[in-house]
């Protein structure tokens, strides 16, 4: 019998494996490189954004310089006391029109410009939760203002409803304009758009199906979307049906060409060029006023609207939410809908 040697020999001990190295011990020229990488990726995520959102950026930056001049602070000392002192400087600003003032949602707005421009545009590494300061001190001026009841800001865009959609259909002139409005305002409801949403799409966004349309939302500050948008049971308020009467009217042959175009002021004839953001909701404003509603509507009421009206019908938060592109539980859309359920859901139904 051979008595086997179990032993294992020092030659097939696997070699030791060297520690990483930590990064508080990287040499210069890793740290140069990682540096690269790092302001390569801030650059390219800021550059996916929307023009739209780029602009606001750029805006909130340049109230910030202006705010930088006057109090003497250095541009690029953005810290929590200086935001603080910005806040209150942006609480004396004149507001949209002569007499009023900056809203708290446009000082709230501004603070995250600043903040964000600050790190992507100018490499400034601010401390985390650098804004959290400024914005206590927003909230304590809100409570002042509510304590005295200033009004600040334009409000709530009113929502546009089903009975507002029937009126502006039947005011619509059987015209170029009139065929392009009521399609326009019906699809923005439809879809519960963006003003900018519904600028950016082309004619190939708008896809038929054998249901309706699916329209492809794809440029959106939030995230694309594709929607789908079924046929109406009343033709005068279908947007599958308006969509087709506006794209035969106006002759959509280029699928790359603007969905929603502009019309020459005089003659009315299609135009290559497509509504801007603030068209789209000077269109809807129009069409409250061609129809004799006695509410100014805006650019947002259509989305405000679908999401009132939805819920009128009993629909959940979460379907009226991936409509409109809004978060699954936003607070603004939960906003939008307590105005609805503060009736269906009141404590007294039943008692009195």
């Amino acid at each position: 019998m051979v008595n086997a040697d179990l032993s294992v020999s020092s030659s097939s001990t696997p070699p030791a494996v060297p520690a990483p190295v930590r990064p508080e011990e990287f040499d210069q020229r890793t740290r140069a490189a990682l540096e690269v990488l790092e302001h390569r990726a801030v650059r390219v995520v800021a550059d996916g954004r929307p023009e739209r959102t780029r602009t606001g950026y750029a805006q909130d930056w340049a109230s910030w310089t202006k705010f930088c001049d006057q109090s003497g602070v250095p541009l690029l000392a953005v810290t929590a006391g200086t935001l603080t002192a910005y806040v209150e400087w942006l609480w004396t600003q004149p507001g949209w029109k002569a007499g009023t003032f900056l809203a708290p949602s446009t000082i709230d707005r501004r603070i995250s410009g600043t903040v964000v421009s600050a790190r992507e545009q100018h490499g400034i590494k601010t401390e985390q939760g650098v804004a959290r300061l400024a914005r206590d001190r927003l909230a304590q001026l809100v409570k002042e203002m509510e304590k005295t009841g200033e009004k600040r800001g334009r409000g709530q865009a009113a929502p546009l409803l089903v009975d507002h959609l029937t009126a502006i259909s039947a005011a619509c002139p059987d015209n170029l304009m009139g065929i392009r409005d009521r399609a326009l305002v019906l699809m923005h409801f439809a879809v519960a758009g963006r003003e900018h949403e519904l600028a950016a799409t082309r004619v190939r966004d708008y896809t038929p199906t054998p249901e309706g349309i699916q329209a492809d939302l794809r440029v959106s500050k939030v995230r694309p979307r594709v929607v789908p948008v079924p046929y109406g049971t009343r033709p005068s308020l279908c947007p599958v049906r308006a969509w087709t009467a506006w794209k035969d009217a106006a002759q959509l042959t280029d699928p790359d060409g603007p969905a929603w175009r502009r019309l020459h002021s005089r003659w009315h004839t299609v135009m290559k060029g497509g509504l801007q953001p603030e068209s789209i909701g000077d269109v809807i404003t129009r069409a409250g006023q061609r129809a004799g509603i006695d509410i100014r509507f805006t650019g947002h009421s259509p989305r405000r609207g679908l999401a009132t009206s939805s819920r009128m019908k009993g629909h959940d938060q979460i379907v009226i939410a991936k409509q409109g592109g809004w978060a699954p539980h936003s607070k603004v859309l939960a906003g939008y809908l307590d105005v609805v359920d503060q009736w269906e859901d009141n404590a007294l139904l039943g008692v009195l």
